[in-house]
């Protein structure tokens, strides 16, 4: 059975540092676009960042420069390094996969088209 597991979050500062992980099992994601969103307390879930299999990366606008996507094939892993962290950067974080190979942002930004979800992880910033 597929299963996604995210760690590393927590409580930090503004202006500090997490790195969030997506282990995976169950089947190999390595030809999947792997993808990061979050969601705050009564907000609608919004995309954050991407990685396809090509390891080309996308990000949402408000997390361009301070966050960085990466992938660990050989680990079925995928990274989320959060830097210079906000407070409106406060929310559950989920990680996902999208099967389906697909290079337009729109579709890489679309919660509906992936396929795999972790539980999420919770990050805090405090002012």
């Amino acid at each position: 059975q597929e299963q996604m597991v995210e760690s590393g979050g927590g409580l930090v500062q503004a202006g500090g540092s997490l790195r969030l992980s997506c282990a995976a099992s169950g089947r190999t994601f390595s030809t999947s676009t792997m993808g990061w969103f979050r969601q705050a307390p009564g907000e609608e879930r919004s995309f954050v960042a991407a990685i396809r299999w090509s390891r080309g990366t996308v990000y949402a606008d408000s997390v361009k420069g301070r966050f960085t996507i990466s992938r660990d094939n050989a680990k079925n892993t995928v990274y989320l390094q959060m830097n210079s962290l906000k407070p409106k950067d406060t929310a559950v974080y989920y990680c996902a996969a999208d099967v389906d190979y697909c290079s337009d942002y729109e579709c890489n930004s679309g919660p509906l088209n992936y396929d795999y979800w972790g539980q999420g992880t919770q990050v805090t910033v405090s002012s």
